[in-house]
């Protein structure tokens, strides 16, 4: 059993009522502040809040028959008593860290609850994956949820995983004692043509009683009643507000993201700010936030200060990343406000706007103080086999990246795929591209247009994919490496030199997995990530710090994307519009299907 167990709200039943009758002492007592009740949305001063057993026993004007001598009493002295913040939907694996270092970097920014989707684990390995990532989950001094991967791979037909989930696998699932439901359903349109192994999963966790995540990444809100006929029960796939306003019209819940290249609250806010839309019905979430940004800005308190800051209420901002969320997975009874027999998870904070984090507390105990993380950390060790999934094959060279015109021709229009800066989704661009001696297409700085590969790194096969990027702004040769490559996790390279896009990609074959930035021949920077090719089990500050390096490397190179990794991380995503690649070819998320890189020559 977990040292931070907590005991159910049944089984300290007697307890809890006898401190609020004081009758009996509490273990805690936060006296004399102003109780933010997510409620009734109204603020209440001179407050004290009791706690026994992990959990809140009494919220009240007066809580003094609760203190006996071994009482722990904190003096608030007026500051707000904030229910800990909820993230609703996130990978682990997007900050690069494992279940243990991401809470260590989190916890002191206010986060007591995650409800995390380990797809990218899952589609490196598997089932046993998951289950490594739950069982690390259930021992932390915070609440994690997990949610049981839905689309492993997410594009079947489209993509090469390095592991599958079936239906067995999330009925299975559902009977472990930390699944809260299934994760985001990104194939859609399965959903919507009635694919009968996504209704299956879809099946196995509504049977369960847990909740189905959503994920409608299409800008046709017609196909989205289809889709909630399916059994989404939520969606945070939304960029506009429109699509906010459409999804709960719809009974669904819309999720609201600001992640470290994610922007989509202040689009979507103003169904709440102008159209007067109810907030209950409305969450926020993080998605993916890398290392650097949880160490450098922080994490639902992030969130939380950018939605006050684009125009919402304080105390609706605080319910959409507290009770709101507890609501829609069914534990609004457990968490996700301060009221009697919940969980006692707190922050205390002098202002409700700026929302600096002073005082964290979960289940009852003071977890983190001024930035400070002071709760003991379990000590999961992931096996051997979860370091060692870099299977490339061979050593690659320069010419494995050649990109062959059609014989004979002395230019060509290509396919570009265009980033788009702080959103998923990418553009479908074409661009006009000259033809060597060799008969070679190269990239051409002039027209932002650049090399990105997929290289093959589960089985071993050797084989690299080739096709056209815009938008990263490279202006010197270079390569930027990846084996965090949404959602199937091959290696993505991008770059402007083919020697530096081989030797990038062999130096993370060499370390088992990363990101790392090359530029003329030399390494820049590089983020180890020996964990399935997508974590680290090293502290978040130093993490934090080597994806600072990566960063600025990227930078150096001439890229001012904001958090271009990010963008880099999920161009090989062909789930979300319009044009990605895969280990298999360059998709067309539109129409669900290869294409060539080349419309003409000439």
């Amino acid at each position: 059993m977990s040292r931070f167990a907590l005991s159910s709200w049944p089984d300290v039943t007697a307890e809890l009522i006898a401190v609020a009758a004081g009758r009996a002492p509490a273990d805690m007592v936060v006296r004399g502040g102003k109780w933010v009740n997510v409620h009734s949305r109204e603020v209440l001063d001179n407050t004290d809040i009791a706690i026994k057993s992990g959990r809140f026993a009494y919220c009240g004007p007066d809580a003094s028959a609760m203190i006996g001598p071994d009482t722990r009493v904190i003096e608030a002295a007026g500051r707000f008593m904030v229910p800990g913040l909820c993230d609703a939907h996130m990978h682990i694996e997007s900050g690069m860290l494992t279940v243990t270092e991401f809470v260590r970097a989190v916890a002191p920014h206010g986060t007591t609850t995650m409800f995390v989707d380990p797809h990218e684990v899952a589609n490196v390995l598997g089932l046993p994956g998951v289950r490594h990532m739950h069982d690390e989950a259930l021992d932390q001094p915070v609440s994690v949820f997990v949610q049981m991967p839905s689309c492993v791979p997410s594009a079947p037909g489209l993509e090469t995983t390095g592991a599958e989930i079936t239906p067995e696998d999330v009925a299975e699932a559902m009977t472990w004692p930390n699944i809260i439901g299934l994760g985001e359903m990104m194939n859609f349109p399965g959903v919507m043509n009635e694919d009968p192994k996504m209704l299956a999963e879809i099946a196995a966790t509504q049977r369960a009683g847990k909740v189905v995540g959503g994920h409608y990444a299409s800008p046709d809100l017609n196909g989205l009643h289809a889709y909630a006929a399916g059994g989404p029960a939520d969606d945070h796939e939304g960029t506009c507000e429109a699509d906010a306003i459409a999804r709960v019209r719809l009974g669904m819940r819309s999720m609201m993201r600001l992640g470290s290249a994610w922007y989509d609250i202040e689009s979507q806010i103003t169904a709440i700010t102008e159209k007067g839309l109810d907030s209950r019905n409305f969450i926020l979430c993080t998605d993916d936030c890398h290392s650097g940004t949880l160490v450098n800005e922080g994490h639902m308190n992030r969130v939380l200060r950018h939605a006050i800051e684009c125009g919402c209420d304080p105390l609706a901002a605080i319910q959409m990343c507290s009770i709101n969320t507890a609501t829609h997975f069914g534990l609004e009874r457990e968490l996700g406000s301060i009221a009697p027999g919940r969980r006692a998870d707190m922050v205390l904070t002098s202002d409700l706007r700026s929302f600096p984090v002073e005082t964290v507390i979960a289940r009852g105990v003071v977890i983190a103080k001024g930035g400070e993380m002071l709760a003991p950390m379990p000590d999961y060790t992931w096996p051997q086999d979860t370091r060692e999934t870099v299977r490339m094959g061979k050593v690659l060279a320069a010419d494995d990246f050649d990109i062959k015109a059609p014989i004979g021709a002395r230019g060509v229009t290509a396919r570009v795929i265009g980033v788009v800066e702080n959103q998923a989704p990418t553009r479908a661009l074409t661009a006009r591209l000259g033809v060597d001696d060799f008969g070679l297409v190269n990239s051409d700085a002039e027209q932002d247009v650049c090399q990105i590969a997929v290289v093959e790194r589960h089985k071993g096969t050797g084989a690299v994919t080739n096709a056209l990027v815009s938008g990263f702004g490279y202006n010197r040769p270079c390569a930027v490496a990846s084996t965090v490559a949404h959602d199937s996790h091959q290696m993505i390279v991008v770059g402007t030199s083919k020697a530096d896009m081989a030797a990038s990609a062999n130096h993370l074959g060499a370390i088992g997995g990363g990101v790392t930035v090359w530029a003329e021949g030399k390494e820049l920077a590089t983020v180890p990530l020996p964990i399935a090719g997508l974590m680290s089990d090293a502290p978040a500050a130093k993490v934090a710090a080597a994806a600072d390096k990566m960063v600025a490397a990227m930078a150096a190179c001439g890229c001012t994307l904001n958090n271009a990794y990010m963008q880099h991380s999920l161009l090989a995503l062909v789930v979300i519009p319009s044009l990605r690649i895969s280990d298999l070819g360059l998709i067309d998320v539109t129409t669900f299907s290869k294409v060539d890189l080349f419309t003409e020559t000439q």
